[in-house]
C-alpha cells in the first residue's frame, strides 16, 4: 500500500535545525527562480534564445525542488513518515525526469554559447526561434520519457519484504533495493540513461567550451575577450556546480567500517538532501551576480515596483 520514508528518524534532535534551513533555502529558490523567470518575459532586452532557455531552467529548478522538498520539510514535523504507493511513483517520476532535463538543457545552453561565440554572424540563423524553442521542448519531452521507462520498470516490481526506504524521498535506486525479485533490466536501464543523459551531455559541453575559449583566445583585445567570457561564464559556473556535486556524491568512497557506516548513511543523505536544494538556490544567484543584462532587468524591475507603490 505504501512506504515508510526513514529521512532522519534516527536523528531527531537534527530535524527540527534542518526544518528551518530547508524551508528558507525552499523560499530562496522560490523567490529567486521566480524573479528570474519574470524578468526574462517582462524585459524585452532579454528576449534572446540564452534568457529563454534561462527561464526553461529556473521554471525547472522549482519543480525539481517543489517535487520533493515539500514531502521532506512534512517527515522532518510528522512522526508516521508515510507515502503511498501511487504518491511514490509520481515524486520518483517528477524528481528523475526534471533531473535528466536538467542535464540536456544545460547542454542546449552550452551549443548555444557556442554559437553566439564561435559563429556570431549565424546566430541569428542558426538560433532562431524556430530553433530554440523546440530545442526547449525537447529537453523537457526527453526527460519525460526516459522518467516515465524508469518509473514504470521500478512501479512494477514486486515488493513483499520490508517497505521502509532509507532516504528522505523515493529516491529510485533506495526503492529498488527494496524489491523481492531481479532488478537487472532495472539496473541495465539506468545505466543506459545515465549515459545518455549524463556522459553525453557532459561530453558535448566539454567539447563546446574547448571551441569557446579557443575562440575566445583568439580575439585580439584584452577586453573583447573579458566581454565575450563574461557571456558564458555563469553558465559554466552552473554546470561545474551541478555536475561536481553529482561526482562528489557518486564518486566518494565507501566506509568499510560499520560504524563509520553509520556516519556516512548520514553523510550520504545530507548531502543528497543540500544537492536537492543548493544548486537550484544558486543558480539565480550565480546569474544574477556574474550576467549584467540580468542585474539590470532585475533593478528595473525593482525600480517598476518602487515608483508604482
Amino acid at each position: 500500500m505504501g512506504f515508510i520514508l526513514l529521512g532522519l528518524s534516527a536523528h531527531p534532535k537534527l530535524e527540527k535545525t534542518f526544518f528551518v534551513l530547508i524551508l528558507l533555502m525552499y523560499l530562496v529558490i522560490l523567490l529567486g527562480n521566480g524573479v528570474l523567470i519574470l524578468v526574462t518575459i517582462l524585459d524585452s532586452h532579454l528576449h534572446t534564445p540564452m534568457y529563454f532557455f534561462l527561464g526553461n531552467l529556473s521554471f525547472l529548478d522549482i519543480c525539481y525542488t517543489t517535487s520533493s522538498v515539500p514531502l521532506i520539510l512534512d517527515s522532518f514535523l510528522n512522526p508516521r513518515k508515510t507515502i503511498p504507493f501511487s504518491a511514490c511513483a509520481v515524486q520518483m517520476f517528477l524528481s528523475f525526469a526534471m533531473g535528466a532535463t536538467e542535464c540536456v538543457l544545460l547542454s542546449m545552453m552550452a551549443f548555444d554559447r557556442y554559437v553566439a561565440i564561435c559563429n556570431p554572424l549565424r546566430y541569428p540563423v542558426v538560433m532562431s526561434k524556430a530553433a530554440y524553442v523546440p530545442m526547449a521542448a525537447g529537453s523537457w519531452v526527453a526527460g519525460s520519457i526516459t522518467a516515465m521507462v524508469q518509473t514504470s520498470l521500478a512501479m512494477r516490481l514486486p515488493f513483499c519484504g520490508d517497505n521502509v526506504i532509507n532516504h528522505f524521498a523515493c529516491e529510485i535506486l533506495a526503492v529498488l533495493k527494496l524489491a523481492c525479485a531481479d532488478i537487472s533490466i532495472n539496473v541495465v536501464s539506468m545505466v543506459v540513461a545515465n549515459v545518455i543523459f549524463l556522459g553525453v551531455p557532459v561530453l558535448f559541453i566539454s567539447f563546446s567550451y574547448v571551441f569557446i575559449i579557443t575562440a575566445i583566445l583568439k580575439i585580439p583585445s584584452t577586453e573583447g575577450r573579458k566581454k565575450a567570457f563574461s557571456t558564458c561564464s555563469a553558465h559554466l559556473t552552473v554546470v561545474v556546480v551541478f555536475y561536481g556535486t553529482i561526482l562528489f556524491m557518486y564518486g566518494k568512497p565507501k566506509s568499510k567500517d560499520p560504524l563509520g557506516a553509520d556516519k556516512q548513511d548520514l553523510a550520504d543523505k545530507l548531502i543528497s538532501l543540500f544537492y536537492g536544494v543548493v544548486t537550484p538556490m544558486l543558480n539565480p544567484i550565480i546569474y544574477s551576480l556574474r550576467n549584467k543584462d540580468v542585474k539590470a532587468a532585475v533593478r528595473n524591475l525593482v525600480n517598476q515596483k518602487c515608483f508604482s507603490q
